[in-house]
């Protein structure tokens, strides 16, 4: 009779990610800023990694100051500045640019328990590789799926890489689009974000 030992199959090593380097947490998941692995490998320092570019954070700028000026600002809040949302126990996300209602809203020093009625989100800030179309479209809709069933309304992401939109909705299709593309925002406020930056004197990048 032959015996067989079983051999122990050996754990897989699950890398620790220190929280400072956590972007956000999605479903679980542990999604830690765009280059953490340089910060943790000494090449790099925390602040390099956490500031957005010149680009990412003009275009902020410039739709913030254009949806303040078209929205009702005695109804609603203009939140920018990675705007951390808690969702659930292991669920906690950061937007780029998020209205609120702002009836029945209380301000405290921690994160947002209620939905944003719209979100605005500019690249993909967590550590996924440019190039993976896949992984970056998987990603982008996970987050925006969890965000409707949270009860937002609205996600408008924009991709500089190759200037389109991505618009996900509670009550129509989602889309696809290019930068010249009329989207509706909130009540009457439309944004076309080609023309915005033409306006603003922002060259073709």
């Amino acid at each position: 009779m032959t015996i067989t030992q079983k051999v122990p199959r050996r754990k897989r090593k699950v890398e620790k990610i220190p929280s400072y380097l956590v972007y956000e947490t999605l479903n679980g998941k542990v999604l830690p800023y765009k280059g953490y692995k340089e910060v943790l490998a000494k090449k790099k320092k925390t602040s390099e990694i956490m500031g957005c570019s010149s680009l990412q954070g003009i275009l902020v700028s410039i739709i913030v100051w254009f949806v303040n000026n078209q929205i009702n600002r005695k109804k609603y809040f203009v939140a920018t500045n990675e705007i951390g949302i808690h969702i659930s126990k292991n669920t906690n996300i950061s937007n780029d640019i998020a209205i609120f209602e702002k009836e029945g809203i209380i301000l405290t020093n921690q994160y947002f328990e209620v939905a944003p009625k719209v979100v605005i989100e500019i690249d993909v800030k967590v550590d996924i590789d440019p190039d993976d179309h896949e992984e970056n479209s998987n990603y982008i809709i996970e987050k925006a799926q969890k965000m409707l069933d949270f009860g937002t309304e609205k996600i408008i992401w924009i991709l500089t890489q190759n200037k389109t939109i991505f618009v996900f909705s509670k009550t129509e299709t989602w889309t696809l689009v290019p930068f010249h593309t009329d989207i509706p925002v909130l009540d009457d406020c439309i944004l076309n974000l080609a023309r915005l930056m033409q306006d603003e004197g922002i060259d073709e990048f």
